[in-house]
């Protein structure tokens, strides 16, 4: 039921978000609209852990806000490549563990490290994860695993 509500309210924020009109008949059709897609996504057997990630809790905005300062200084280093040429780089692919415990948290995983320029999650199994990543430097960024155990710290 939880997943409902959660799918319920966030449907209704975005039809609020995107309408912009607070009268009382679009309010009530914007109601009416997001309680007909829940029950349609509750007859379709959609709503779960995985389509509503209740589990990950208010923990995932400061996951995010952590990504963001990574991808931006990750651009910076990035265009510096670029600008210095090929004989700065030094292409790698390592296979790195999972500690993560939840589909979920995998695929945040390796979605964080490709979002991440210079890297890129090519494959993912049970424990691993291959990542090519532009220099040796990006490679060894991730082995020590600071990504890796704040991803997992939101699955608990």
């Amino acid at each position: 039921m939880k997943h409902s509500l959660s799918l319920f309210f966030l449907l209704a924020l975005l039809w609020l978000g995107n309408s912009g009109h607070y009268t009382p008949l679009l309010l009530a059709i914007g109601v009416l609209a997001c309680l007909f897609v829940m029950w349609v996504a509750q007859r379709m057997n959609l709503v779960d852990h995985e389509s509503q990630p209740l589990n990950l809790g208010w923990g995932i905005f400061g996951y995010l806000g952590w990504l963001t300062a990574k991808v931006v200084s990750s651009n910076v280093a990035v265009v510096g490549h670029i600008w210095r040429g090929n004989g700065s780089i030094s292409p790698s692919v390592a296979r790195l563990p999972l500690s993560q415990s939840t589909d979920m948290g995998r695929v945040i995983y390796a979605n964080s490290i490709t979002l991440t320029p210079g890297t890129v999650a090519m494959d993912m199994d049970d424990g691993s994860v291959v990542v090519h990543a532009l220099t040796e430097a990006g490679i060894q960024e991730l082995e020590q695993g600071e990504m890796n155990r704040r991803v997992a710290r939101l699955e608990e």
